[in-house]
């Protein structure tokens, strides 16, 4: 995991370009390198790499300003539904920020609950529930991520997809837009996209 975040962070002297280009090449790596992808009872290391993926997310997304009602409001990372990160995901964002402002890690069981988030993982367990949450969520600035088949194909801005142990981003650019958010073209360099 220590190694992990560390990729989130180069040293000052190296662009965020490079920071971004050593995290997908180590993280690639790591799946790559035979790591279990296989179900697990604890948190598997896909979803620790996934994790980062969110804390990354964050820092390579603009919102626009009214997604922040005060200079210090905190960047809310959520999780829809059952938790596949455990401890991981707020051990990535523990103590970081994002363009100034801390990161919080929230779970919700309802689509109801979300009063104020910024990146929303959508779990699996959602998933026949997609196209009712996604429509609950219309008209606000919330960067919707999931790992389900077909998730950017049903509306999902970014589907985090595993192939051959590698993780593949798909973006949604049209649901992107409509949520009034801007990917840098860092982060759509290395993903696959539909308009």
């Amino acid at each position: 995991m220590a190694l992990l975040k560390a990729l989130a962070h180069a040293p000052a002297t190296r662009s965020s370009k490079h920071r971004f280009e050593r995290w997908l090449v180590v993280s690639s790596f790591l799946l790559w390198s035979g790591l279990n992808l296989s179900a697990q009872t604890t948190p598997s290391p896909e979803y620790q790499v996934k994790a980062v993926f969110l804390f990354n997310f964050a820092q390579f997304v603009d919102w626009p300003s009214k997604a922040f009602p005060e200079p210090q409001t905190p960047l809310i990372i959520g999780v829809l539904g059952e938790d596949p990160f455990g401890p991981y995901l707020d051990e990535t964002v523990r103590g970081e920020k994002a363009n100034n402002r801390p990161l919080v890690v929230q779970r919700f069981r309802r689509g109801a609950e979300i009063k104020t988030c910024h990146v929303l993982f959508i779990s699996r367990s959602e998933s026949d529930r997609l196209e009712q949450i996604l429509s609950s969520l219309r008209g606000r600035s919330i960067l919707t991520v999931g790992d389900f088949e077909d998730f950017a194909l049903r509306g999902g801005m970014i589907q985090l997809v595993t192939e051959k142990n590698k993780i593949r981003m798909r973006i949604n650019l049209q649901a992107v837009k409509a949520a009034n958010l801007t990917i840098s073209s860092k982060l759509l360099r290395v993903a696959e996209t539909k308009p």
